[in-house]
């Protein structure tokens, strides 16, 4: 019997995942790398970005809904990350925006991961299957990363006006 496209999507998972993150990792550095002089587009570009790695999910057979949490914690954890970035460069330039990042990042992942268990439990409550895969892990977490930094760019540049 003939396999279909899902079903060797589906067994070789991490090649799978592997191979998403490679190619969506591309597509978001040229379209960043396109309109990185335009300021006022970053964050709305990078928030489109974020619905990018959906198409992975949906393909492997997986529902949007099922990856919530990681969707939850990625959106939390980079988009104050984010903040914290702002923050650290406005203070000290290049290595403020590296150090608020660093430890902007160890605050989150501890925050992040409260709401993230949080919301697995309600998805378990819901009868949604939320069990983990490589692939629904990494995507779920690269969309909630670039929505949440999205939000963020472009509320600060975008909505009222504030210059690094």
């Amino acid at each position: 019997m003939q396999k279909g496209l899902i079903m060797i999507l589906k067994e070789q998972s991490i090649f799978y995942s592997i191979t998403s993150i490679l190619i969506l990792s591309l597509i978001i550095i040229f379209s960043v790398y396109y309109f990185i002089n335009r300021k006022e587009l970053i964050g709305p570009i990078i928030f489109i970005s974020g619905f990018l790695p959906w198409i992975p999910i949906k393909f492997s057979g997986r529902t949007i809904r099922s990856t919530g949490a990681d969707i939850v914690f990625g959106a939390i954890d980079t988009g104050i990350l984010g903040i914290a970035a702002l923050i650290g460069a406005n203070f000290a330039g290049v290595l403020g925006a590296i150090v608020g990042g660093a430890i902007g990042d160890s605050i989150t992942d501890a925050l992040a991961g409260l709401f993230e268990g949080k919301m697995a439990e309600r998805l378990r409550r819901l009868g949604i299957e939320e069990l983990r895969t490589p692939l629904s892990s990494s995507m779920g977490k690269m969309s909630g990363c670039l929505l949440g930094v999205g939000l963020v760019l472009t509320f600060t540049w975008s909505l009222i006006g504030i210059d690094v």
